[in-house]
């Protein structure tokens, strides 16, 4: 991950890459790579897979629970709705599609691909979305409600990070194969995701500063402890406390709570033409801090278990 970001910060300072290619190479994010992969993600999910209530509430519950306090306090402090929301993702949009898969195959084996697709879907999927929907709703301009109702829907219906899950979705539920040659361009598009993305990133932090630093530094500080910190304990305790699952289920909610920051917060500012350089800084920080969290978690739990 730090290799790709440093590809993109390189090529971006010996001027390899021009000023306009982190926001293409974000376009091609949003517009082919994630669609690619939210569709193959949701065309091949089953109910088995959700069919854990108590899992899918505790997740859910957290990450949400997070972005409604982060969103609460960045408009208290006077930021845009649509700003807010793309710092409430930012502080609680754990990376699971790229860390928590390998992580926890390394740390619970093969019994942890269904929750870490739980995890996944719920992520990408609903949290995205509902920060997609106030992000839409704070352009609207438009005073009257149903004037603004009918704006964000058409909107979002012309949204590819919106239709794309929804139509993997449906195919799921007519149970339709995917044709092998869909498939393997779905796989192909998908694979660029992630890499794009950090290249993305590596490019926009190599671009100097529009708003003053230590207004940044405040700003991803607060996300990236929320993150780090506050999503963790909040889990663990919506997963032990109220719910009560297994133990097991417990350490993967945890661990998969705890990840850092994936890209999704800065594609949105990126795609929605906002100051993406909280949502930036708040991925690199809590991808740095987690090295250190993660390994102190990781070492809490192979202690409890022996």
């Amino acid at each position: 991950m730090f290799g790709l970001i440093l590809a993109g910060f390189v090529c971006r300072r010996t001027g390899v890459l021009g000023p306009n290619a982190a926001p293409e190479l974000n376009r091609f994010v949003v517009w082919l790579a994630l669609p690619a992969l939210l569709f193959d993600v949701m065309a091949h999910a089953s109910w088995q897979q959700f069919n854990q209530p108590a899992f899918v509430a505790t997740f859910a519950l957290a990450c949400g629970g997070i972005f409604g306090l982060i969103l609460i306090l960045r408009i208290l402090s006077g930021r845009h709705l649509v700003d807010a929301s793309v710092d409430a993702i930012a502080a609680s949009y754990p990376n699971t599609g790229y860390v928590g898969f390998p992580l926890c195959m390394i740390v619970f084996g093969p019994a942890s691909l269904t929750p870490t697709t739980i995890a996944s879907i719920l992520v990408v999927c609903v949290l995205f979305a509902a920060g997609i929907i106030l992000i839409e709703l704070g352009l609207q301009t438009e005073k009257r409600p149903h004037h603004i109702a009918f704006a964000v829907v058409r909107s979002l219906a012309r949204n590819p990070l919106i239709v794309s899950p929804i139509a993997g979705l449906v195919m799921a539920a007519t149970h339709l194969p995917v044709p092998a040659a869909a498939e393997a361009f779905l796989k192909l598009l998908s694979s660029a995701a992630s890499p794009c993305a950090l290249v993305s990133l590596g490019l926009f932090l190599a671009e100097k500063p529009t708003v003053p630093e230590t207004k940044i530094d405040r700003g991803s500080w607060l996300l990236t402890g929320s993150k780090l910190i506050l999503q963790p304990i909040l889990t663990w305790w919506l997963a032990d406390r109220v719910f009560a699952l297994s133990q097991q289920l417990v350490e993967m909610a945890v661990i998969l709570a705890a990840l850092p920051t994936g890209t999704g917060p800065y594609m949105l500012a990126e795609f929605y033409q906002r100051e993406a350089r909280v949502a930036s800084r708040t991925i690199l920080l809590s991808t740095i801090g987690s090295v250190v969290s993660l390994s102190l978690l990781l070492t809490v739990l192979f202690h409890h278990r022996s």
